[in-house]
C-alpha cells in the first residue's frame, strides 16, 4: 500500500510484513524531501521509522491504545500515518502542522510535546484515568537516550515503578541528544546497553572457560544457565528493575519483525515495562547519519548534497555572544561556560574548543545547570549559562532561590527570546521578561543590537551579581567583536535617550529599538504633533529601573513601550506601575506594544513578527495612530483618497 493511500493508521496492519520494509523506505524518502524545503527536525524522525511502523501494527491508536513521542521532534513518520500525509509538505509553515505533537491538531496526538522528559509522567496520568475510569487500552512513551537522563523523566520512572501501572516506556537509544548525550546514565547506556559490550564479554568468557582443560566445556555450561544472573550484574536492566519496571532489551531498532515480535510480547505483561531498542540517527541519508547533531533541526537544505541552502555569511547573536566569551575566557582564568545539551545552538561549541577545561554540557537538565552555577559561582568563579529562553522555564525556583537569593554572579545568557520561529508555541521565548524582572537581585538586559551585546557581556562582570541577557534568534552580519579592554561598560540600569522629546515617548529595549529609530528620525521631520516631535529611549534594562528614568518620562503626556515579550507583567507594565507608584498616571495616555496576550504558532520569524505588528510599517501605523494631532490624522486620511 503506497504511504499516499494510508489514510488512517490501522492500515498499516493490512500491509503484509514483507512489504514492511517498503514503506519504511518511502516514510525516507517523502520526510527528507519535505525537510529538504521545509526545514526540520530530520535525524531524529529518520531513526524511528521502523519502531513506528512495529507501533502502529500491534497497537490501536484508533481505539484504545495512546502514545506520547519525548521530545516530540521525532513524530515526522507518525504524523505521516496518521491520516495528515496530504498536509505534510505544510509542516512547520506559517498556518501548516507543527514540528511537534499537538492535541489540537490531530486526535492521535494524545499529549503535546516539545520539551525534554515530559512523556513517562504524562502517560502514568493516562494510565491511571484508564484505571478510574475502567477503560482498557495501553499508554506507550516514547523516549531517547538524553532525555531519560532528565530530572523529570527520572521522577516519572520512579512513580511509575511504585504504581505498578502497565504504562510501556519504549527507550530510543541512539547515542545522541541534540548535541551529544552527556551524563552517567548516557555514558552507561552507551558503554554497556549498546550490545557490543555484553556480547563481547560473554564470547570471551565462553571461550576462556571451554579452554580449562578436561572441565571446560561442563563449567561453560553451567555458565551459560547462569546467563540471566551474570547479564543483570553487567547491563543497566537491573537499574530499571529494581524502578519496578520489566525490563526488555536491547534490541535492533530496525528490524521491523523482530519489533513487531516484541512488542506483541510486551503487550501481554500487565506492569510496567521498559523496551530498550537501538537506532541510529539519521538512518537511511547518508549526509545525515555522518552528522547527526547538524540535522537534529536544519534549515532547508539540497537533498542531494546535504548542504543547507542558506549560506549568508552572518553569525547569529548566540555565536556573537560567545565569541566575545572567547576574548572575554582569554583575560580572566575564572569565567566558566555552561550549556545543557545545547553547546551548537547556542555557539557554545566554539568556546569549548578553546576551553574544554572550562566549557560544561550537563545534559538536558536545566535545573541542574542553574544549580550547578550557582555552586560554582560561590567559590569564586564566573560563571555564563548559555540557554534557550523557552528551557529556562524549567529552572525558575532554581533561579529564584539558588542564585538571586544568595545574590550569586551567574550569568544568563538567554538566547531565542522573543519569537523563535518554526519550532512553535513550545520553543517561543516569550515569558522570560515577565518571569524574571520582578526577582530581587536580578539585573535583566537586552541589547539593541550586536554591539550593545558585547557591552553587556562585559558589563555584566562587574556588577558582582546575578544578570540575565535576553537576545533574539536572528542573524547579524558577521560581527567582529572589540577586544574586552577596549569595550566600554555600562552602570546598572543606565539608559540611553536615542531622540530627546519630553512629552511623546517611546521607551522600549532589545532588537526592535533601531527600526523604530529609523522610523522617528522620518516622521518626526514630517508629521504634526500634539506636544512637538516623539522621543525615544532605549531603556538597556528591565531590572533595575532608575529613578533618573522615572524622573524623566514622568512628566510626558503620552508614552509608549515596546518589547518582544508577552504583554502581561511585561517591561511596559512594569514601567507603568513604577510611575503610578511615583506620580499617578490619570492624566497619562499610554500604550503597550508587545507580542499579545496568549500564545503564539509556528511560522517564520519575520512572518510572525509581522503578524504581532512589528514589521517596519506596522509600527509606523501604531506611532501615528496613537501621537498623532486630530488634524495632522485628517490630513493623512485625506491623502488616502
Amino acid at each position: 500500500m503506497p504511504i499516499n493511500n494510508i489514510k488512517n493508521i490501522n492500515d498499516v496492519k493490512k500491509i503484509p510484513p514483507d512489504k514492511l520494509s517498503v514503506l519504511a523506505k518511502e516514510l525516507r524518502e517523502e520526510i527528507i524531501s519535505v525537510c529538504a524545503k521545509n526545514g526540520g527536525h530530520l535525524a531524529s524522525s529518520l531513526g524511528v521509522v521502523e519502531l513506528t511502523i512495529a507501533l502502529a501494527v500491534v497497537f490501536d491508536f484508533n481505539g484504545e491504545d495512546a502514545i506520547i513521542w519525548d521530545v516530540g521532534h521525532q513524530s515526522y513518520s507518525y504524523k505521516l500515518l496518521t491520516g495528515r500525509y496530504d498536509k505534510f509538505a505544510t509542516i512547520r509553515k506559517l498556518g501548516g502542522i507543527s514540528g511537534f505533537p499537538s492535541i489540537f491538531e490531530s486526535k492521535y496526538d494524545f499529549f503535546g510535546t516539545g520539551h525534554a522528559g515530559t512523556s513517562i509522567s504524562a502517560a502514568l496520568g493516562m494510565a491511571v484515568s484508564k484505571d478510574l475510569m475502567h477503560e482498557k487500552g495501553r499508554i506507550i512513551a516514547v523516549i531517547g537516550d538524553a532525555s531519560i537522563s532528565n530530572g523529570l523523566a527520572l521522577e516519572g520512572l520512579n512513580h511509575a515503578g511504585i504504581m505498578k501501572k502497565d504504562i510501556i516506556v519504549i527507550l530510543n537509544d541512539n547515542e545522541m541528544s541534540i548535541s551529544k548525550s552527556v551524563g552517567a546514565i548516557s555514558n552507561y547506556l552507551n558503554k554497556i546497553i549498546t550490545g557490543n559490550f555484553y556480547l563481547n564479554l560473554k564470547k570471551e568468557t565462553e571461550k576462556l572457560l571451554k579452554s580449562i582443560p578436561l572441565f571446560g566445556t561442563q563449567v561453560a555450561r553451567l555458565a551459560s544457565k547462569l546467563e540471566e544472573s551474570f547479564k543483570n550484574l553487567i547491563v543497566p536492566g537491573i537499574i530499571f528493575e529494581e524502578l519496578g519496571f520489566t525490563y526488555v532489551g536491547p534490541i535492533d531498532g530496525h528490524n521491523i519483525d523482530l519489533l513487531t515480535k516484541s512488542l506483541e510480547s510486551i503487550k501481554k505483561i500487565k506492569k510496567p515495562v521498559l523496551l530498550h531498542i537501538i537506532t541510529q540517527k539519521g538512518r537511511g541519508y547518508e549526509p545525515s547519519e555522518k552528522n547527526p547533531s547538524l540535522f537534529h533541526g536544519i534549515s532547508a537544505f539540497d537533498k542531494n548534497t546535504g548542504l543547507t541552502l542558506k549560506k549568508t555569511g552572518n553569525i547569529t547573536y548566540g555565536e556573537a555572544a560567545s565569541n566575545f566569551l572567547i576574548k572575554l575566557a582569554s583575560e580572566n582564568n575564572k569565567i566558566i561556560a555552561i550549556t545543557a545539551a545545547m553547546s551548537e545552538g547556542t555557539g557554545l561549541n566554539k568556546f569549548a574548543k578553546h576551553f574544554p577545561e572550562r566549557f560544561f554540557d550537563v545534559g538536558i537538565a536545566e535545573e541542574h545547570a542553574v544549580t550547578f552555577a550557582a555552586g560554582a559561582a560561590s567559590s569564586g568563579l564566573k560563571p555564563f549559562f548559555f540557554v534557550y529562553s523557552t528551557f529556562l522555564q524549567r529552572s525558575l525556583d532554581q533561579i529564584i532561590h539558588d542564585v538571586c537569593l544568595q545574590n550569586l554572579p551567574v550569568v544568563f545568557c538567554i538566547d531565542r527570546a522573543g519569537i523563535a520561529g518554526e519550532d512553535g508555541a513550545t520553543h517561543h521565548g516569550i515569558f522570560d521578561i515577565s518571569y524574571l524582572n520582578y526577582i530581587p537581585n536580578l539585573v535583566v538586559m537586552a541589547p539593541k543590537d550586536e554591539n550593545e551585546l558585547t557591552i553587556m557581556l562585559k558589563s555584566a562582570l562587574t556588577y558582582n551579581k546575578p544578570v540575565a541577557i535576553r537576545y533574539p534568534k536572528s542573524e547579524i552580519p558577521y560581527y567582529e567583536a572589540p577586544e574586552p579592554s577596549k569595550t566600554m561598560t555600562i552602570k546598572e540600569g543606565e539608559f540611553e535617550t536615542l531622540i530627546d522629546h519630553n512629552e511623546n515617548l517611546i521607551i522600549g529595549l532589545g532588537t526592535q529599538i533601531p527600526l523604530i529609530e529609523k522610523i522617528l528620525t522620518s516622521i518626526n521631520e514630517n508629521a504634526e504633533y500634539e506636544n512637538g516631535g516623539i522621543g525615544l529611549i532605549n531603556a538597556r534594562f528591565v531590572s533595575p529601573l532608575p529613578d533618573q528614568l522615572i524622573n524623566k518620562i514622568k512628566t510626558a503626556k503620552k508614552i509608549m513601550t515596546v518589547e518582544e515579550n508577552i504583554e502581561f507583567s511585561g517591561f511596559g507594565s512594569k514601567l507603568i506601575t513604577l510611575l503610578s507608584e511615583n506620580t499617578g498616571i490619570l492624566n497619562l495616555k499610554y500604550k503597550i506594544i508587545s507580542l499579545g496576550k496568549g500564545f503564539i504558532e509556528h511560522g517564520s520569524r519575520k512572518e510572525l513578527l509581522k503578524i504581532a505588528g512589528f514589521s517596519e510599517g506596522d509600527f509606523e501605523k501604531a506611532i501615528n495612530a496613537f501621537f498623532l494631532s486630530e488634524s495632522e490624522k485628517n490630513k493623512v486620511r485625506y491623502s488616502a483618497f
